[in-house]
């Protein structure tokens, strides 16, 4: 599972010029079980998702959203192991 941690290197005009298009993107990952959530910081000065796969797996797919293509945010991967989950989360240590 890798936790991926957006930081925006633009103008917030220039994110929300994409932001319908990367939502999109994370939308399909989403219905592929690829992401499991994701979300903007309450900065507003980028966000975070978690998603299933190797990191060279998701360092590929990541690629291709809107926003690392149009160079607007950087990007910061962290490979996780779940090992405490709270109840109701369980499937996400398999």
């Amino acid at each position: 599972m890798i936790v991926v941690l957006l930081t925006y290197k633009v103008a917030p005009d220039a994110v929300a010029a994409h932001r319908a298009a990367h939502v999109e993107w994370l939308n399909h990952g989403v219905a592929d079980g690829r992401v499991l959530l994701a979300g903007r910081k309450p900065s507003a000065d980028g966000g975070m998702f978690i998603a299933r796969g190797t990191l060279a797996q998701v360092e590929a797919w990541a690629a291709h959203d809107p926003f690392a293509r149009e160079g607007l945010a950087d990007y910061q991967f962290v490979e996780i192991t779940p090992t405490i989950l709270a109840p109701g989360l369980e499937a996400l240590g398999q």
